[in-house]
């Protein structure tokens, strides 16, 4: 039995039990009273007509009289004249008054009333005993009347009493349930925060679970920035920060391979001349600043992606990597801009080379490409040349417009949903990713063909609430099935999107609990704030939550710690060549610790051989997914 309950019936418990006690208390003193006043009477009546009889005549038709006027007046149930001998001379009787008063009442209460006695005196002779019994039954109306009132002013205290309990209560049971939320929060390893009740036992509680959640936190982001620094110690340059060669060819062949909006962008890459003759003639200080300058200019290039990579390929030779951007002029520009933010010195040569990439691009060529554009500039009369190498295939649609109209006409006609498994260790198939797939120019393209230009058109959500309809149109063929569906960062973000979405899922219940909606990771605050928010508004339809693309860079795992995330997507940059690699397992296990302290299930993007997906489950990842993993 719960203790709101107990506390109410120790409530009505105690309502009854003073009611029960004021009533009896208030009858039987009432009972005592009256068979005490009337017990008086009887002997004062009798006593005061005996006296009336001694001073007559004995003449017994003169006492029949008296005793009868007596007894007429109506408040007497019988009046009794004997001899010496007991004999009746005179007797006048009643029956009891019975009025509106029920049976039972009368048995509870029976009076016990004694009559009046006295003796009639003939001279100094005894003539007989006179016995006077008073009409008592208006004595059970009066006491039924006064139970009836009590009553009624009992269930009117009663529900006066239930009322204030009623608010007494409810002030118990909003920070007691709090309280229990939070210890189920952190029972599922979710370590929320509440405000202190006011109670002295809820408040010592709170206060204990609250310093638990908030030890958790300072472990996390202890343990997070350990991470990162290990980080930083394996995959970038010492001096200027930039990722080292390998970790960007990785990270740029697993762009490559995506196919949503980052297998879709730019590449630049940037020499700094003779840099052994620069620091010949500036010194190594000063070359070193210079470089340091570099490639923080280069990191600044686009403010509005977290997805910029920046590498420092040997020491002259600095790649840029901008995933989902495709104005090379506008590049271009803020390049020149940059370079010439530096102030180098006027002998120092900053040649640059900028060319695209889309999706089954090799890495090779694309190589290939930079730096004969990079030679072409190195060719150039000016210290800071920048030349551009557009693609030579063409775009789906070659207008703005036309690739307005034929978005909404494929929106309108609706997403394919792909169907690619996420396996865990055992083997077992624990959901099915489904990216979405839009038919443009008569195919049905992936994702890195139309999102630039969906977040361009702001339709983001747009897209997103078509794939959940499809989505749930499929669990209504097969609802065995758990699918995971992408959201855009856009669409968490917009109000009324979230708002259609729970209105959606709260109509297909049943549905809810799977799917699994995953967002990309992202290190902007406002960012994760929408997310939480997401989180906090489909919680109760027992949605599944997770990140995607986590990668290296990835350090707000600290804040993530109450939001119930259900599982996390680890990026391909981090999967790619991880049996050979040990500075990429070093971080991958470590991720994967802090991630298995708050429950969380880690899973392995973009496996592409059985080698990773062998060392993958030696070092305690979940699940995979990626070209290499089949169902």
């Amino acid at each position: 039995m719960s203790l709101i309950k107990q506390l109410w019936l120790a409530i009505i418990g105690l309502l009854l039990l003073s009611f029960l006690g004021s009533l009896a208390i208030s009858i039987t003193s009432s009972r005592a009273y009256i068979e005490q006043e009337i017990s008086i009477k009887n002997q004062d009546n009798a006593t005061a007509l005996a006296l009336s009889m001694s001073q007559l005549d004995k003449d017994l038709t003169i006492l029949e009289l008296l005793v009868s006027a007596q007894f007429d007046t109506g408040y007497y149930r019988q009046i009794t004249l004997r001899d010496v001998e007991g004999n009746v001379l005179v007797e006048r009787s009643a029956q009891a008054y019975q009025g509106h008063v029920p049976g039972w009442f009368r048995q509870l209460i029976d009076f016990d009333i004694p009559p009046g006695t006295a003796t009639i005196q003939d001279g100094w002779q005894q003539f007989g005993t006179l016995t006077l019994q008073s009409q008592y039954s208006f004595a059970y109306r009066a006491l039924w009347r006064n139970f009836m009132e009590l009553m009624a002013w009992f269930i009117a205290a009663g529900i006066a009493s239930l009322a204030v309990a009623a608010v007494v209560v409810s002030t118990i049971k909003r920070p007691l349930h709090r309280v229990i939320e939070q210890a189920r929060d952190i029972g599922s390893r979710r370590f929320t925060t509440i405000k202190e009740p006011s109670t002295l036992e809820l408040r010592e509680v709170a206060r204990a679970m609250n310093q638990l959640s908030h030890n958790v936190r300072q472990m996390l982001t202890h343990e997070s920035h350990k991470l990162d620094e290990l980080r930083r110690d394996l995959q970038h340059d010492r001096l200027t920060g930039a990722l080292n060669r390998n970790v960007f060819m990785t990270r740029l062949a697993a762009l490559l391979d995506n196919d949503d909006a980052r297998a879709t962008g730019l590449l630049a890459m940037v020499r700094v001349e003779d840099l052994p003759g620069l620091n010949a003639r500036l010194g190594h200080d000063a070359t070193d600043s210079l470089l340091k300058k570099l490639a923080e200019q280069l990191e600044t290039l686009d403010p509005s992606s977290e997805e910029t990579l920046v590498g420092r390929l040997n020491g002259s030779d600095f790649m840029l990597a901008l995933p989902g951007n495709t104005e090379s002029a506008d590049l271009r520009a803020r390049l020149a801009q940059a370079l010439a933010a530096l102030h180098a010195p006027q002998e120092t040569r900053l040649p640059a080379a900028i060319t695209s990439y889309a999706p089954e691009d090799e890495r090779s060529a694309l190589l290939a490409t930079l730096d004969a554009a990079l030679a072409e500039a190195e060719s150039a009369p000016g210290n800071a040349e920048i030349i551009v190498r557009e693609r030579e295939s063409l775009p789906l649609y070659a207008t703005h417009a036309a690739w307005r109209t034929a978005l909404d006409a494929a929106l309108h006609q609706g997403p394919q949903l792909g169907r690619f498994p996420v396996l865990g260790a055992d083997r077992q198939v624990l959901h099915h990713e489904s990216p979405a797939r839009l038919e443009l120019a008569e195919q049905w393209q992936s994702a890195a063909v139309f999102i630039p230009w969906l977040a361009r058109f702001n339709l983001e959500p747009t897209l997103d609430m078509a794939v959940i309809r499809q989505a749930l149109a499929q669990l209504q063929q097969d609802p065995n099935q758990l699918l995971g569906i992408n959201l855009s960062l856009a669409a968490i973000s917009d109000a009324s999107f979230v708002n259609e979405l729970r209105a959606l899922l709260e109509k297909n219940a049943a549905y809810a609990p799977r799917l699994c909606l995953e967002v990309p990771a992202t290190r902007d605050p406002r960012a994760l704030e929408s997310l939480r928010s997401f989180c906090t508004a489909l919680r109760h339809l027992n949605c599944q939550f997770g990140i995607e693309h986590v990668g290296a860079e990835f350090t707000r795992l600290a804040e993530l710690h109450d939001l119930g995330l259900s599982y996390l997507k680890v990026d391909a940059s981090l999967v790619r060549d991880i049996d050979t690699s040990f500075e990429q397992q070093s971080i991958l296990r470590g991720l994967t610790t802090l991630c298995h302290s708050l429950g969380i299930v880690v899973i392995a993007e973009g496996v592409k051989t059985e080698q990773e997906l062998e060392q993958l489950f030696r070092m305690g990842i979940d699940g995979v997914t990626g070209p290499g993993v089949q169902a």
